[in-house]
Order: structure tokens, then sequence, then C-alpha cells
């Protein structure tokens, strides 16, 4: 998000400015009651955002990762990505919940939060492995020349071919095998190993020859993973308010390192051509299936949901906070980093194509290739490249860091807030340090010599279909089993407006068919894994499946736990009673709880609600869609 995004953010009504209170706003402004503090937690248990610039840039974090055929892209962002986003953002702010307590909606679909949980426990651990490689290269680039820029390293063998002009090689650095016309050993690219491609291979990963040969644990692997971990639990050592405080610099700073990237990017020999392959779009593919079923799964997995953070998140905003003004503002944000980070990446990948004479489609690569294999080699032609280099892999640091936090903390929130006594709350420290602990652990086999074998089997798997099964599910439960209509009435009393009526038709049809499209679309376009020219073994790919189906399983054994322990006579009254919400649903504090949830009688601590004394100069001030205003609002839906 750029500076002036922060500054227009800051200024709007009912926002937090630099240094005072927050002045008197309704709950269409924005506001929280009138006459509160902006600084004061409304959930005194739980706590709050700072201000809502930290919600804002954290989840910006989280849905910025490392990870657009732009027609598709962009239509896949405004049925479904958005709508989504918005959808989970209110969920988790009504109730104050993370990705289990929400479930009180309709008990018998907590195994939703289950899975939720479950697909971040797989997500954190490998994604704290990335980061631990921008880190282990980011160390690596504090050098004079690159590692990986030439062929003269013990590693290397006789068919590594630097980008670099044999000129710029030094007196007896360059292997007898090659040829002195680099251009006609690119005319024979299959026999080429670039020098950044076998350090990656050779030398970082000493990778070995099959997902079952674990080999050794790299040690320097291990080393930046503990240090990758270490800087997740200090930053997270006091929940969202010490996190809050650091997405100021890791949701902002990739941006300028993405400006000053793109700055050098399109001044280099050659950055137009790798643009217009960029933006040019293929329209004879405009019509294929398979383009928008990759654009949709792009924007669905990009924005993380059903990862469960989005809830956890937005659980921490105050009650009244306008997050469907922060959807639209945090998906458009992630949509247009995405197209610029294209811009960045393909300028200097365009420079290198000139560089060798080749097309840009022959030096371009996805997934880990991109990031730890062209895109350093590209570097290496730049002047000072060990700059260009630290910078890059800063920014991947810290892209990684932000999706990373949110990971965490919906697993620590999610235990603390299912079990929810005080002693908890006030340990919450040991349990953020126990789930780091036990993150490092689970993610040492990944740093062993095949540990890239069972990341990719991870990432392919572990967060593929079963994310869009979840997500299905949990648009059909609240549409559909709580109802379209409560849905709407709660998000009336909680903003002051009911949902436009395109996100009203989205959440109804159109959201959930496209969800319905990506699962068929997977299924059909299934293809066994591969990493290269290596095959994955038919007992890893079983593997795979069942950490897929891990999650996804947690959603039919919950609801027969929940349908076996409800009362009734017939299973049909069973299942009524296990759907409905529980009584404690509903806005966490007594404060809020007005209209049709309104308690009737004194709450018990069995409820689960914070039994907050109103502040006496509240008691006699009307509270913007409240009580009699409230009843008037939901008659009329």
């Amino acid at each position: 998000m750029s500076c002036g995004d922060t500054r227009a953010l800051s200024t709007r009504p009912g926002m937090a400015s630099a240094g005072g209170p927050m002045a008197p706003a309704s709950p269409e402004q924005n506001g929280a009651v009138p006459s509160e503090a902006t600084k004061r937690d409304q959930n005194l248990k739980r706590g709050n955002w700072g201000n809502q610039i930290e919600f804002v840039l954290t989840s910006v974090g989280y849905a910025v990762g490392l990870g657009a055929f732009m027609f598709p892209y962009f239509i896949m962002l405004i049925f479904c990505g958005i709508p989504l986003f918005f959808m989970e953002l209110s969920f988790g702010q009504f109730a104050s919940q993370g990705c289990l307590g929400v479930w009180r909606i309709s008990p018998m679909f907590k195994g939703v939060g289950y899975g939720m949980m479950v697909v971040s426990t797989y997500i954190g651990i490998y994604y704290n492995v990335v980061i631990c490689i921008a880190f282990y290269y980011f160390f690596s680039s504090m050098t004079h020349v690159l590692p990986w820029a030439y062929c003269n390293n013990p590693w290397n063998t006789p068919d590594c071919a630097g980008v670099l002009d044999a000129t710029n090689l030094t007196n007896g650095s360059r292997p007898a095998s090659l040829p002195s016309n680099l251009s006609h050993l690119l005319n024979h690219t299959f026999q080429r190993t670039s020098p950044s491609e076998e350090y990656w291979r050779l030398y970082v990963l000493k990778l070995s020859d099959d997902i079952g040969n674990l080999g050794e644990v790299r040690l320097p692997l291990l080393g930046c993973l503990g240090v990758s971990w270490v800087v997740v639990f200090l930053c997270l050592i006091r929940g969202v308010k010490s996190s809050g405080k650091v997405v100021y610099f890791t949701a902002t700073f990739p941006y300028v390192v993405l400006t000053i990237l793109f700055v050098r990017g399109v001044t280099l020999e050659g950055a137009f051509a790798g643009i217009m392959y960029y933006l040019t779009p293929q329209w004879d593919k405009i019509l294929e299936a398979k383009v928008w079923g990759d654009a949709a799964s792009q924007i669905f997995y990009s924005l993380g949901c059903a990862w469960g953070g989005l809830i956890t998140m937005a659980s921490y905003n105050k009650f009244h906070n306008n997050c469907y003004r922060d959807s639209v503002i945090i998906s458009i944000t992630n949509c247009a980093t995405s197209v610029y980070a294209g811009f960045v990446i393909f300028s200097i990948l365009g420079f290198m194509a000139n560089h060798l004479g080749v097309d840009v489609s022959r030096v371009a690569d996805h997934g880990p290739g991109l990031a730890f294999v062209a895109y350093p080699e590209a570097l290496t032609l730049l002047p000072i490249s060990p700059l260009w280099s630290l910078l890059f892999f800063f920014m991947l640091i810290l892209l990684g860091l932000g999706t990373q936090f949110c990971l965490l903390e919906t697993l620590v929130t999610a235990i603390v807030d299912e079990v929810g006594n005080e002693w908890i709350l006030q340990k919450k420290t040991y349990v953020t340090l126990g789930v780091a602990v036990a993150g490092f652990l689970l993610g040492i086999p990944l740093t062993s010599q095949a540990g890239i074998y069972w990341l990719l089997l991870m990432d392919n798997y572990a967060a593929s279909f079963s994310l869009v099964v979840i997500s299905c599910i949990m648009c059909v439960s609240i549409m559909y089993i709580y109802g379209h209509r409560n849905y709407f009435q709660d998000i009336q009393m909680m903003l002051g407006f009911t949902p436009p009526v395109f996100f009203q038709i989205c959440w109804r049809f159109v959201s959930p068919a496209i969800i319905f499209f990506i699962l068929i679309f997977t299924v059909i376009q299934y293809q066994p894994i591969t990493y290269n020219h290596y095959q994955y073994p038919g007992w890893a790919v079983v593997i795979g499946f069942l950490m897929a189906l891990s999650s996804v399983i947690c959603i039919p054994l919950y609801a027969l736990f929940q349908l076996c322990r409800t009362d009734g006579d017939t299973l049909l009254q069973r299942l009524k009673n296990a759907t409905k919400p529980s009584r404690d649903w509903g806005p966490a504090l007594l404060e809020h709880r007005t209209g049709r949830y309104a308690p009737t009688i004194a709450p018990s601590p069995e409820d689960g609600l914070e039994v907050q004394p109103l502040h006496p100069d509240k008691a006699q001030i009307p509270i913007m869609g409240s009580n009699g205003s409230s009843h008037l609002q939901d008659s009329r839906i």
C-alpha cells in the first residue's frame, strides 16, 4: 500500500488520526459507539488492533504472498475474490472469535474451523522454510561477487555456462569444455545448466535423487529456519499488539523495494520486450476453461480465503469497524501488487533475454525456479548486483513474514479462544512459543537434502482442493443453513447498512458456483506432481492426498460427533438442533448484544460473553443501529 493510501485511511471519518481520539461517528462512518476513545480496547480479554491501519496492513501482508491473465483475473477477483474476502472479515468481526469460535453460528459445522486450522498448520510449516531459504540467499548476497554468478566454484559441473560474457570471467575460471562462442552453446540449451541453477540444486539444497532419500540436514538452512521462527515469535510475542506495529514496516517496505527494482528494471535494454510479453494476452486461449480455472484459483489462493487467517485478523477489529470498505481496499491492493510485481519481474527477465539473444519465454520460470534460479541469475547481469540481490531477497523475506504472522496467529487465537479461561489468556505468549517451537521441529525434515520434494508436495496437496471444499461449505452453511436473511441482519446491526445487493447475489449464487467450478476443474485437470524431470513415486502422492483429506475429513467427523451429543428424539430433530445457532452466538460484548441478541436473563460465565460495564457517559446516549432502530431495519428486511 502506498503512503498516499495510508494517509487517505487515516483521515477518513471515524478513523483514528495520528494523535487523538476518535471523533464521534455513526456505524456508517466506521465509528465505534459515540464518545468511545479510539485507544481503548472494546474487548478487554482478547484485545483489539491499536488502530485500523494496523489491521489493513496486516491483511495486505497476509494476502500478498510469495506467489495474469488480466481479463479472467479481474473477473474472478470481482465475482469471487472480494465477496469471499468480505464474508470472512464480517464473519470474524461480528463474533470477535477465531476460526473455531465463529462456528457457534452453526455448531455442526465447527469441523470447518478445524479444517482451517489443519490447512494453516501445513502452510505455516513449509512457508517458513521458504522464508528461511530467502534468508540464506540474503546472507549469501553479502559479498562482492554473487556466488551464483560464475561457473568457477567447486560445486559446478562441466555443463555449467553463465550468462555473463566470457571476457568477464577470471583467468582460468572458464571450464575447458565451455565453447568460446556463448551463443552457440545457447542453441543447445538442453545441455546448459546455469550457475544459479547449480548453486540452488548442488550447493544450497544438495538435492538428493529421491523424496525417500532424506540424506543429511542442511545445517545452514536449519540455522536460517531457526532465525525465521525466532523473528516470527518475537513479532507475535504480544499478539496483535506487537505484530500490528511490525506490519508498518513489513507491509510497506516491500513496495519501496518493488519501486526501486521497477525503476532499475525499466531502464534496462530489453525491458520493454519483457513487459510486452507479460501484458500481451493470448486471445486464442481466452475461451479455454483452463485459463479461467487458473485465474479463479490464483485469486482464490492469493487472497488467503479459507485459511482461517482472515477470520482471525478480523476478530480483533472493533465491532462497528467498516470491514466492507477494508475488504475492497485489501483485495484491490493485493491484485494491484500482483500486477505491479509482474512489471518488476518481467522487465529484468526481458533484459536477461535480450542479453542472451533468446525469447523471454526461454528465461521465464515459475515456483521456486523463478525466485531462486531465474531471477537471481538475471540480477547477476546488473551493475552492483549484490545490492540488487540483497534488496530482492529482503523483499521476499518481508512478504513471507507478513503471511506467516497471520498463519501463526490463526493457530494461537483458535487455541486460546477454544480454551477460553483466564489462565490461558494470561499465558498466550507461552502458547505462541509452543506453536513456534512445534513449527520449527516439524520443519526440520524440509531442510534435508530431499526437503524441496516434501515442500512442493505439501504446497500442491495440503493447500489445494481442500481450501475449495472448506470455502464452499462455509458459503453454504452461512447462506442456507444459518440463513442469508439472518446474516444480512447481523451485518446491518454491525455496520449500520445491509451488504450491497451485488454481494448478496454473489454470496448466495455466484461465488459458490465459481468455487464449485474451481473444484471440478481441479479434479479434471489433475496431473501427478513432478519437480523438473523428477516424477514423484506413488506412495508420495498417496501421502499428499492424505494431507489434503486430513483437513476436509474434519468436517464430516465433527458433524457426526455433534449429532451424537445433541439432544433430540429423532435424527431430524438432532440435525435441526445441531445446526441452529448456539445461545452464545452473536457479538462477544454485552453492550453490542442488542435487538434479537439482547439477553432476556443475566448472562452466565458459561455463555462465553464478556460482561463489561457500560461507561456512565454512554448510558444516556442512544447507540445507532441498536434496539428500536435495529428492529425497524430488521423488519424491513
